[in-house]
């Protein structure tokens, strides 16, 4: 029913954890096949797919291009899309399975869901960047990659699918969708914080939104990912 991709790169450190989560959907044939897109990386990342029975293939380096290569690969009628620091939470097959017999019954058009974010760190700064976050889903329709992107195979190719785009292919790919078809699901998608422990919440927070104000007037990505991202830094905003 579901195929899930996941693109790496020097995954090795959270990529057992986001497979985890993923076993019980497995047995219940929710999931259906699991593929790893890998970048390119020089750590146990292979051994650790190939150990979990996943599919491991290889793309050129980048998320937009990990994910659009690992999308043609995959064979069922659901795609979802979810980075390899980003942990699925009890009951998502239920709020997912929900969300897709509502599609399939006419009830909802066809569309799009992500999973609500929250950060694996305690304190009150990632329950605030929690807050604006759902703030910002619910008011702009723009969740970002971290949350996860479940959504049907024809409705992706309908809208071309990822591009190979070097940072931002997250946004772009939501707004083609329009905020009229993306929905947020109540189950969370847990994500790393080692990003915002390692930066700072504030400047993280600022860098994200630097990012995307400088896509919203036009700027390239190309441009902004030469500006913003370090030679191993990750593609995603949040």
């Amino acid at each position: 029913m579901v195929s899930v991709i996941i693109p790496t790169l020097n995954a090795a450190l959270t990529l057992p954890e986001t497979l985890a989560a993923l076993v019980p959907a497995a047995v219940e044939g929710f999931v259906r096949e699991v593929i790893v897109c890998d970048g390119g990386s020089e750590d146990g990342t292979a051994r650790i797919a190939d150990a979990a029975g996943v599919e491991f293939i290889t793309a050129p380096r980048g998320r937009g291009s990990q994910l659009k290569v690992g999308a043609a690969c995959a064979k069922h009628p659901w795609l979802l899309f979810l980075h390899a620091d980003t942990v699925l939470g009890e009951g998502w097959t239920r709020d997912a399975g929900a969300f897709m017999r509502e599609i399939a019954e006419g009830v909802r058009a066809p569309s799009a869901a992500a999973f609500r974010f929250k950060l694996d760190d305690n304190g009150i700064k990632p329950r605030l960047l929690e807050t604006l976050v759902r703030a910002r889903c619910q008011l702009a329709g723009l969740p970002y990659g971290d949350q996860g992107l479940l959504m049907p195979r024809a409705l992706y190719a309908e809208i071309g699918g990822f591009r190979d785009l070097p940072i931002m292919e997250d946004v772009d790919i939501v707004r083609r969708l329009g905020r009229r078809r993306v929905a947020l699901l109540d189950s969370p998608a847990l994500t790393s914080a080692a990003r915002y422990q390692r930066d700072g919440y504030l400047r993280r927070a600022l860098r994200n939104q630097s990012c995307l104000l400088a896509y919203s007037l036009g700027i390239p990505a190309e441009r902004i990912a030469r500006r913003y991202r370090g030679p191993r830094e990750s593609e995603s905003l949040t």
